[in-house]
């Protein structure tokens, strides 16, 4: 389903009022349509300023070839950007390596613990996305990366884009101002009015598993993602259909 969500954000420049972000998350090598295509028919359909993939779009390297088609259909409805997730990680560095190289070649650029300065109608932001942590072990930690845009681009809004919705505590003691993550997959039970029942780390009642959220200054975004996980088990949901996430910024 398409879930359409408001989300204000204090001190998030004037220019990117109304900025709209769609967010696709935790595909799991799922197509939609041959090609992606009723996918891409939807995102097309919502005209977003930028898309954004969160991590784990596959977790078999067989699942490597709807990647071309998808990246290109992305490309050519808005700027496009992808951060890693766990899963695309258990695969090995080589297959990170080549889906990174293929969603470039595609037009998707990876945000490897890597920033960009957006503009929109005379106002800038960051945009920044981190590396999973099943990624390299010396890898930049999101710390020190939001320490580089400080010492480089001092006092902009920042947007970082970071699959493991888990971590948001992390990332709001680091001073990012928003965060839009995937991850969580909205539990693999949710229950009416009460929401995620059991999380896909097994526990009862997780947080910070669909929606928006907030600690300190900070802002979270949690997508409950496209698909299902196919290794090591093929996932389930109950009461949580995938979903594709639209997100408008208000200052």
């Amino acid at each position: 389903q398409i879930e359409r969500f408001t989300c204000p954000l204090p001190g998030l420049p004037e220019g990117f009022d109304g900025y709209k972000i769609v967010q696709l998350s935790d595909l799991h090598g799922h197509e939609y349509g041959e090609g992606n295509e009723e996918l891409l028919a939807l995102v097309r359909e919502q005209k977003p300023d930028l898309i954004v993939v969160t991590g784990d779009v596959i977790d078999q390297e067989g699942q490597m070839e709807m990647i071309p088609a998808l990246a290109k259909g992305l490309a050519a409805i808005a700027p496009s950007y992808y951060v890693t997730g766990n899963h695309e990680w258990s695969l090995g560095t080589g297959a990170v390596k080549e889906l990174k190289n293929v969603l470039f070649q595609c037009g998707v650029r990876p945000l490897s613990n890597q920033f960009e300065v957006l503009e929109r109608n005379g106002s800038q932001m960051v945009l920044a996305g981190v590396d999973d942590p099943n990624g390299y072990a010396d890898q930049m930690t999101p710390e020190a990366l939001f320490a580089q845009i400080g010492q480089q681009t001092p006092g902009l809004f920042t947007l970082l884009l970071a699959h493991r919705n888990d971590r948001f505590g992390e990332y709001a003691d680091a001073g990012y101002d928003f965060v839009m993550s995937g991850h969580g997959h909205g539990g693999i039970v949710r229950l009416p009015f009460l929401g995620c029942l059991v999380g896909t780390n097994r526990h009862f009642f997780p947080k910070w598993t669909s929606g928006i959220y907030t600690v300190g200054d900070s802002t979270l975004f949690v997508s409950r993602g496209l698909g299902n996980n196919t290794v090591p088990f093929k996932g389930f949901r109950i009461f949580n259909r995938p979903e594709l996430a639209v997100v408008t910024l208000k200052s």
